[in-house]
């Protein structure tokens, strides 16, 4: 049986340093009050959008270790399909959350998903960042991240014409681009991708879709940790993508996600459920998407 949505980046064990007064700076020691283990990586997405209703695998090789045996049954408590294969080692990152900051070191071996993995769970829709966009299979609907390294490498060779969307952030908009302004950006790269979505932190999203154009403000809440609010943001967009929901719909359901996710150390703590997701949306004026006969396809994004 296939499902509505594949993750197709790496998941890593998040080790959360909760409760930091401060970064520490060079040389300078800081003690925690928690120390938190979370998924992390693409299995935050594919877990945002398992508590709000998608059908969802990861495909991603994780560890014959402990950290993957961890990482594996978290995801199997949230209903997450995992298609992989067992690999030496598990990717590991260290997040130090303080005052709406954080720093982040991060373990990564070189395994990555393959075509093969990605094609096994018969996905409606796929998530990749721009180096494994070709990995896509061919009727499933293309979603696009980048990472720093990946924006900085910029399109060159980079075919987007069919993807449904290009989620990214303000700093990687202007790095693929060249511009100094977010929402130039975004409308360049609507110029290579059918819609090209961009977060600003805590000053919410916007986005650039054909000759549409919306900006959306953020939601006030007080950040505890921010990691992974950009890919929770990117499970609520694809999840309200996905169900028909207008554009700036679909952009305000994704800032409220994200924004809900940081109150709270680990993104996945904070990854909201639908029924929550909503209860939060009405208080917004958002009424919650009703799926659309049609659920939108990649030959719908031509």
């Amino acid at each position: 049986m296939g499902v509505d949505l594949a993750c197709g980046e790496r998941a890593f064990l998040d080790l959360t340093f909760a409760g930091l007064e401060a970064v520490p700076g060079p040389g300078e020691e800081r003690r925690a009050t928690a120390l938190l283990r979370s998924p992390g990586g693409a299995a935050i997405s594919a877990i945002g959008a398992a508590r709000l209703g998608l059908r969802t695998a990861l495909a991603s090789p994780l560890g014959d270790d402990p950290e993957g045996d961890l990482l594996r049954g978290a995801l199997a408590a949230d209903g997450v399909r995992w298609t992989g294969r067992r690999v030496a080692r598990t990717p590991v990152t260290a997040v130090l959350p303080a005052g709406g900051e954080r720093a982040m070191a991060t373990f990564e071996p070189a395994d990555a998903v393959t075509a093969e993995e990605l094609s096994a769970v018969e996905p409606a829709a796929v998530v990749l960042s721009l180096p494994r966009v070709a990995l896509a299979p061919p009727a499933a609907a293309l979603y696009v991240t980048a990472g720093d390294d990946e924006a900085r490498a910029g399109l060159a060779g980079v075919d987007l014409t069919d993807a449904r969307a290009l989620v990214v952030n303000a700093r990687e908009a202007l790095l693929l681009t060249g511009e100094d302004d977010p929402a130039t950006a975004a409308q360049l790269l609507a110029d290579v991708t059918p819609c090209a979505v961009v977060t600003l932190g805590a000053g919410g999203a916007l986005a650039a879709c054909r000759r549409e154009v919306v900006r959306v403000a953020a939601v006030a809440v007080e950040a505890v940790d921010t990691t992974g609010a950009g890919d929770l943001f990117t499970a609520a967009y694809i999840w309200a993508d996905r169900l028909g929901a207008p554009l700036e719909e679909r952009v305000r359901w994704a800032v409220l996600h994200a924004a809900l996710s940081v109150r709270v150390p680990t993104a996945v703590a904070g990854a909201v459920t639908e029924a929550a997701l909503a209860e939060a949306g009405a208080r917004q004026g958002l009424a919650l998407p009703v799926p659309q006969p049609s659920a939108a396809t990649k030959e719908e994004a031509r």
